[in-house]
C-alpha cells in the first residue's frame, strides 16, 4: 500500500519525528526523506526551495499539495484525516495549544536543539570535539526552559491538559533527544513531572514507532 503523505526531511530531525508522531497518533501512513518521487532532493537546491521558500524542513506533500512549517502541518493532518483529534473542539483551549506549539517551534526549539543539542550531535569543536565551552554557556538557559515547561505542565498528563495534543507532538521529540545525553538526569532534577512526562511519551505506542534512533 503506498504512503498517505510523504514528509520531506530526515527521520533524525526532531521537526520531522514531530510530524511522525502525528500521523502515527491519526493512523496516516507515511514515509519520509528527500526522495518523495525517487529523486534525491538536494538541501537548500531550488527543487528544495520550492517546497519550502525558507530551505527548512519539515514540508509535508499530500495529493499534489505542499505544505510547510510543522504546526501548520500537523494541523492540517489533523484536520484532513480520521483519527483521535489533537486539537480541542473548544476555542481558547485550542488557542493554549496552537501558542504553545508556537512557543516550542521558536523559543523551546531554539534553547533546547539549536543551542544545545546541536552541540552534541553535530559536534564543531577541533577534530570534531564537542565543545564543552559552548555547552557549558548555554545550559543555564536549558534549564531556566525547563523549569518554564515544568511549570506548564504541572499537574497535568499531558502538555495542554487531558488530552495528547500537536504541542505533545512538538515537544516530545525535543526531551526524547534531551533525555538520552548523560548528564540528562541533573538537567531534569529539579522537572519531576517533566522527566515523567517524557518517559509516557516514549512509551506510547508513536512514541515506540518514532523515537527508534538517536543521532
Amino acid at each position: 500500500m503506498s504512503a498517505q503523505v510523504h514528509i520531506v526531511g530526515p527521520q533524525f530531525s526532531t521537526f520531522v519525528r514531530s510530524v511522525q508522531l502525528v500521523c502515527e497518533e491519526k493512523g496516516i501512513s507515511y514515509r519520509y526523506g528527500f526522495k518523495p518521487d525517487g529523486e534525491e532532493i538536494e538541501f537548500k537546491s531550488p527543487s528544495h526551495l520550492a517546497l519550502h521558500p525558507f530551505g527548512k524542513i519539515p514540508a509535508l506533500l499530500h495529493n499534489g499539495q505542499v505544505i510547510f512549517e510543522t504546526a501548520p502541518i500537523c494541523r492540517y493532518l489533523d484536520a484532513a484525516f480520521e483519527g483521535p483529534a489533537l486539537q480541542p473542539e473548544d476555542l481558547l483551549a485550542r488557542a493554549h495549544v496552537d501558542q504553545w506549539c508556537a512557543a516550542l517551534s521558536s523559543y523551546v526549539d531554539q534553547a533546547l536543539v539549536r543551542n544545545y543539542l546541536l552541540e552534541f550531535a553535530f559536534p564543531k569543536g577541533e577534530d570534531g570535539s564537542i565543545r564543552m565551552d559552548k555547552v557549558a554557556a548555554h545550559q543555564p538557559a536549558v534549564i531556566e526552559m525547563l523549569t518554564l515547561l515544568e511549570q506548564q505542565l504541572a499537574g497535568k498528563e499531558y502538555f495542554c491538559g487531558a488530552q495528547y495534543s500537536i504541542a505533545d507532538a512538538i515537544l516530545t521529540p525535543m526531551l526524547d533527544y534531551l533525555s538520552g545525553l548523560p548528564h540528562a538526569a541533573e538537567l531534569m532534577t529539579a522537572t519531576p513531572e517533566l522527566a515523567a512526562w517524557t518517559q509516557r511519551m516514549q512509551a506510547r505506542d508513536s512514541g515506540k514507532q518514532v523515537l527508534i534512533t538517536r543521532r
